[in-house]
């Protein structure tokens, strides 16, 4: 069945319908990993958005219940050059274009990904539609020229959770799956603010021996510390941090109290909360192999990466230090405030794109809630 990817500018791709047949609006953007389809299908932070993926062939490993990193897709669409029919791998347990469908995923496969990558790169990304219903060009550019953009949007309410929860399912291991860290005692309570939280970050903090409490983005500050955390986690989520005003208010609320670690999502928010401020990027980062180094240990860490706004390096204040630094267009990817025990990164440690290279970030937080518990000035630690 013919389907079409028409863009705001003008633009359009003629191919063919893949997953569900229907219609849906979003920014697209484009994705530069070879491998992790399944985990970026289900990354709530890309909700809103049209996910291009830039490598060729899509679907070739399948799909299988364990490589999720969260409840279902939250993406508005997909685009692929060609997704694989028939899957190769023993932990497969669907084809792509089944797990699109069963997700009710409207998506399209066989146009020139490669044009419509360049094209976003030279005039960045922007908001585009996908429909298999109707295929007129005009009609297609008309409307999404009307979607809303993804600017000043508050797409966390669409994905945190409703309700607090508890999680005890640690790392994966090949022949065991995921850990149950419930049999070992926990070190650490944190709570993890959910603004479209990955299972992944959550599976490394319990691994580390953490008592992870999950709760809803819009929870108050008064009720989190009334759990008596030893530390407070701030997750991933989509879009503009900017309008959510009630984060950051949180986040204000909390700093100085107990120990913040922040990814993605919440490093642009602890960011804001510190008086700094964020621009949208021409085309955003997405792909596991962005070059990023610790100024600290001087070295350079490959990372896993999706976002489309920055934190303004210029904005911050002498009492947030820099601590990491994009090698490709020296974008902030980490801060640390010099006031309060708090830090955060703007990629995704527990991606394992280098596999490892970021694992100590954790392994940091968990330090810097052990020293706050023994009363250690986080200045001296």
């Amino acid at each position: 069945m013919k389907a079409v990817l028409a863009l705001a500018d003008g633009k359009y791709f003629t191919g063919k319908a893949l997953g569900t047949v229907g219609e849906v609006t979003g920014e697209v953007v484009f994705n530069t990993s070879m491998t992790g389809y399944q985990e970026i299908l289900t990354d709530p932070s890309y909700c809103g958005e049209i996910v291009t993926m830039t490598y060729p062939q899509i679907g070739n490993s399948g799909i299988n219940s364990e490589d999720v990193e969260s409840g279902q897709p939250f993406l508005s669409g997909f685009v692929v050059k060609e997704a694989c029919p028939y899957p190769s791998n023993f932990r497969s347990e669907m084809s792509l274009d089944a797990y699109l469908k069963e997700n009710n995923i409207v998506s399209i496969e066989g146009i020139d990904t490669r044009a419509l990558v360049r094209h976003i790169r030279t005039v960045g990304a922007q908001t585009g539609i996908i429909s298999s219903i109707d295929t007129d060009p005009e009609s297609l550019i008309a409307k999404a020229r009307l979607a809303p953009s993804i600017v000043g949007r508050d797409l966390v309410q669409e994905v945190t959770c409703k309700e607090p929860y508890q999680t005890t399912e640690g790392l994966w291991e090949l022949g065991k799956g995921y850990a149950d860290c419930a049999k070992s005692e926990a070190l650490y309570k944190v709570v993890a603010y959910d603004f479209g939280i990955k299972r992944n970050i959550l599976r490394n903090l319990t691994s580390l021996g953490c008592d992870v409490t999950v709760v809803p983005a819009n929870t108050s500050a008064e009720a989190v510390m009334e759990l008596n955390p030893d530390g407070v986690f701030l997750s991933n989520g989509p879009g503009d941090p900017e309008p959510l005003k009630y984060a950051q208010e949180n986040i204000q609320a909390i700093i100085g109290k107990v120990p913040i670690f922040g990814i993605c999502l919440g490093h642009q928010l602890l960011s804001i909360a510190s008086g700094g401020k964020t621009f949208k990027l021409k085309f955003g980062h997405r792909g596991g192999n962005q070059p990023v180094l610790d100024y600290k240990r001087q070295q350079v860490e490959i990372t896993s990466q999706n976002h489309g706004f920055a934190v303004d390096e210029k904005s911050l204040s002498d009492q947030v230090k820099v601590t990491h630094i994009n090698l490709n267009d020296n974008t902030v990817e980490g801060i640390q405030l010099l006031s309060a025990p708090a830090f955060s990164v703007q990629y995704h440690p527990e991606a394992s794109p280098g596999p490892h290279d970021a694992h100590y970030l954790f392994e940091r937080f968990i330090e810097m809630m052990k020293n706050h518990k023994k009363g250690i000035n986080h200045a001296e630690a």
